[in-house]
């Protein structure tokens, strides 16, 4: 939230305590200033702050993005985002994805296509922010394009809009990202739409709730801003609800918190949809989890064995949040893990292809730690005659191995071994524990 103080804006921060909201505080000695702080988003994990500020000396234009990162429990000292995003005019208004990789704000630099446009900015690999781009048609117009929301899903992006079809002077819309472009935007209609002015909004994760302002204007100038809270109509809610994980990553020896790297892969398309890293002071770390879509989370960090987990939530019976810690083992002789995204047909030693996400991890895991020499372990249920089992889970253990051959690792540093039913890590009570115990195992030795 912003609080304006003495003619200037601070950042402040209400909690929900027991249904109640407290009473609000600054976010940070080290955020609010002298100068004029406001317009701030989060990223879903809360450690990445992006706002506005206005008029400082190492500003681009009249209002520039500051961008702040929290360690534990403090924030960083902020930081002009520069000159890729900034110019010399006025940008303001960001909101981040999620995983805090991408930026969308308004601005009213030259190249737009009329007043204030929508514009974005990504993240790469190395930390480095992309020039900004304009959104573009038909999100963009000649008229104004303001207060850009993106939802938690990434999909879903909520704004305010003078040009479009509306029943006041901004109304609220949205429109969905489908394989690289934006849809023709959509009013949100009445209640949310009225005469006044309604400029910004906020769709929980869940998209059951949801918060927006309306600001009304006297002589020409806005003279009140009020924030709502409401249910999300059904109508409007999204298509495909988010949840997210949630945990922290430790040493599996030492059980001290760690800063990794989190991955979360779409398995049909084998691209990362997100990716963060934990905290390096706690552990700890968030990411969103999307219905519709069938996930491989791998968590990594150098000198350590990659973990990784399986969602399959194509049509999930529960979609709540998940408390997930994930505990990583040194490298070192005997370490070993389970690979959860390895998968092949009943019966079957062929590989299908949503695992070349998981072996291509192998792959870059052993081009990492050219020392390291490894077994695969093939593991089976009970069901079966004994021998069948030990020639399917050699069979299967041999196509991993393949398959990293032919991707360029030498043969000599891997090999691999048939367990057949002798090694269960659940007795094979139930299904649920038979699908346990049928597994590919990454063994150091």
């Amino acid at each position: 939230m912003v609080s304006l103080k003495k003619d200037d804006e601070d950042i402040v921060v209400s909690d929900k305590v027991n249904g109640e909201w407290s009473d609000p505080y600054s976010i940070s000695t080290n955020i609010n200033t002298k100068f004029n702080e406001g317009a701030a988003t989060l990223s879903g994990d809360g450690k990445v702050l992006v706002f506005t500020s206005c008029n400082r000396q190492d500003g681009f234009g009249s209002c520039d993005l500051y961008i702040s990162y929290k360690n534990g429990d403090a924030w960083t000292e902020p930081i002009n985002l520069g000159g890729n995003i900034n110019s010399p005019t006025w940008e303001s208004e960001p909101t981040i994805s999620a995983d805090g990789k991408t930026i969308y704000f308004s601005s009213l630099r030259r190249g737009g296509f009329g007043k204030e446009d929508i514009w974005f900015t990504k993240m790469d690999e190395n930390g480095e922010w992309s020039p900004a781009k304009n959104l573009g048609k038909p999100v963009n117009t000649s008229g104004r394009e303001v207060a850009p929301f993106i939802h938690a899903n990434g999909k879903s992006l909520y704004f305010s809009s003078s040009y479009h079809l509306g029943m006041g002077g901004l109304d609220i819309f949205t429109s969905e990202l489908k394989d690289s472009s934006w849809s023709e935007p959509v009013n949100l209609g009445y209640p949310l739409n009225g005469p006044s002015n309604d400029a910004t909004i906020f769709i929980t994760c869940d998209s059951k709730k949801g918060f927006y302002t309306v600001y009304e204007k006297k002589d020409m100038r806005v003279s009140k801003a009020f924030l709502y809270e409401f249910d999300v109509p059904e109508q409007i809610q999204e298509k495909h609800k988010s949840t997210y994980s949630k945990g922290k990553i430790f040493d599996a020896v030492t059980k001290k918190p760690l800063g990794a790297k989190i991955e979360l892969v779409d398995l049909k398309t084998g691209k990362v949809n997100q990716w963060v890293k934990s905290d390096s002071i706690n552990g700890g770390y968030l990411i969103v989890l999307t219905e519709g879509s069938e996930y491989a989370l791998h968590v990594s960090k150098p000198g350590y064995m990659f973990k990784s987990v399986h969602f399959d939530f194509n049509n999930p019976k529960v979609f709540d949040a998940l408390a997930l810690d994930v505990y990583l083992d040194p490298v070192k002789s005997g370490a070993a893990v389970v690979l959860n995204n390895i998968f092949f047909p009943s019966g079957s030693f062929a590989l299908e292809e949503k695992s070349k996400t998981e072996l291509d991890k192998i792959s870059i895991f052993l081009k990492q730690n050219p020392k390291v020499n490894i077994e695969f372990g093939g593991h089976t249920d009970d069901v079966g005659a004994d021998k069948d089992n030990l020639t399917l889970s050699t069979n299967r253990a041999k196509s991993v191995f393949d398959y990293l051959v032919k991707s360029g690792v030498a043969a000599p540093r891997m090999k691999y071994k048939g367990y057949g039913e002798t090694v269960p890590l659940l007795p094979n009570t139930s299904d649920e524990n038979r699908q346990v115990n049928r597994r590919i195992e990454f063994k150091i030795l």
